[in-house]
């Protein structure tokens, strides 16, 4: 087609504007980044009314529960020969008023970029928070000056939580590496419930005597030396794109009950490790989102109550692990119950974009809640975990820690100090029971 006189100065133009404009490279976008959980931990729920020593609604009669909820009764004392509980249940503070709180947190990936979250799950009233400092564990209560960082909240450092609100801060610049420690220190300046709190933290806390040490270098003469978290939620880093976090939700078993104190000796510390050692799995975060006394069925704080506060709103999620029914059994659930369970927890994540592995109950022969008709329960349970095809992968703990010659218990090997919790050497084969191959392709983030 030829072309007109017109159309031909146009296109004259319009090629020389192009020589004249200057040319530039195009522009790099920059690496996508997102917030992931590199620590949590789940707040325990008030026990109201009624009920037995893990609340949830639960009637009839009950065994004892494989861990402890807040305040329980003392449990009754064991057959002859049945092994004791190893450790004690912590104390917790009864209030917290013109104290600093400075508590032990360990980041299972690193980053540059930190906020952390606290929450006034539980309580009933506003929460006033003093000041707020996160830094570099150096040993004990000690921090590495150089590492301290005020932190605030939409800019102001001394917020207001009120009931039920989560407040995240504002991020700050620090340079965090993987299975850090760190610690972060809350200032609560007038008289403050201590509901809201984790009764298991595995890590010492220090409570100070009157007065606001948050960017002290060290609490050196504490008032107290408690086990729990208070209303600390979570801590946060600015990870990439193909950064994720498995959260770990279930019951004293998860936990950690039984595991050392400062060790990193529970089951989910032992994963993240093992996470981070292997390339390709060096990009997802652990949260641990286990309660001990926790059932998944029930009011006031079982698991399909709790599992959207606890883990399905942790940022970044991809993965949930589920090992619950222990203490739904010895409370006399039947098997068809917690499978009913099972499906809306994989109903309600798969929802939120996040896949589900399925973890079998661990064996509790010998114990004093152990009978045969709950022994068949469980292993109907572990049946389904195994073969329903409904979970997005398993992970056989049972396998891993039961006695091959009496599978009713747990192996010698795994040292279970109250045949109804594995020592730190089950919780070791717990945490290696994971095929990391399960994790090595890059996860997407949910949208």
């Amino acid at each position: 087609m030829t072309m007109t006189r017109p159309a031909l100065l146009t296109t004259a133009l319009l090629a020389l504007a192009a020589t004249a404009l200057p040319q530039t490279k195009p522009v790099a976008a920059a690496p996508a980044q997102h917030w992931v959980a590199t620590w949590a931990t789940a707040q325990q729920y008030a026990v109201t009314g009624g009920g037995n020593a893990g609340g949830r609604g639960a009637s009839g009669p009950v065994a004892p529960l494989v861990g402890i909820v807040p305040s329980p009764p003392p449990p009754p004392p064991p057959p002859p020969g049945t092994p004791a509980r190893r450790f004690p249940i912590p104390p917790s503070l009864a209030g917290i008023n013109n104290q600093t709180v400075r508590m032990i947190v360990r980041a299972t990936l690193g980053g540059t970029r930190v906020r952390i979250r606290v929450s006034n799950a539980v309580g009933g009233a506003s929460v006033s928070l003093g000041a707020a400092h996160i830094a570099l564990r150096d040993k004990y209560s000690s921090i590495i000056p150089a590492s301290d960082r005020a932190l605030t909240f939409s800019g102001k450092a001394s917020p207001t939580i009120y009931a039920g609100q989560t407040l995240i801060s504002d991020p700050v610049t620090l340079t965090v590496a993987p299975l850090a420690d760190l610690a972060v220190s809350l200032y609560f300046p007038k008289q403050t419930s201590a509901q809201t709190n984790h009764r298991f933290s595995l890590h010492s806390t220090y409570v100070s005597k009157d007065g606001d040490f948050t960017g002290q270098t060290a609490i050196s003469d504490p008032a107290s030396i408690v086990e729990s978290y208070y209303y600390l939620q979570g801590v946060d880093v600015l990870a990439p794109a193909n950064a994720g976090t498995i959260v770990t939700f279930g019951d004293s078993i998860t936990d950690g009950d039984q595991s050392s104190l400062n060790t990193n000796s529970e089951w989910p510390a032992v994963l993240a490790a093992r996470l981070q050692k292997n390339k390709a799995t060096a990009n997802l975060a652990v949260v641990n989102a286990g309660i001990s006394g926790n059932r998944i069925l029930g009011d006031n704080g079982g698991g399909l109550v709790r599992l959207f506060h606890d883990a399905l709103s942790q940022p970044g999620i991809t993965w949930l692990t589920l090992l619950e029914g222990i203490n739904d059994i010895t409370g006399n659930a039947k098997s068809e119950d917690i499978i009913a369970a099972y499906r809306q927890v994989i109903a309600m994540a798969h929802s939120a974009g996040v896949k589900v592995i399925g973890c079998t109950l661990t064996p509790f022969g010998g114990s004093s809640p152990y009978t045969d008709q709950r022994e068949a329960y469980r292993m109907e349970a572990n049946t389904f975990i195994r073969t329903s095809g409904e979970f997005d992968a398993v992970v056989d703990f049972d396998a891993a820690v039961r006695d091959p010659n009496d599978p009713k218990r747990f192996r010698k090997e795994a040292d279970s100090p109250d045949l109804l919790h594995p020592g730190d050497a089950g919780y070791k084969l717990m945490g290696e029971a994971f095929n990391l191959s399960l994790f090595a392709p890059p996860i997407p983030h949910k949208p």
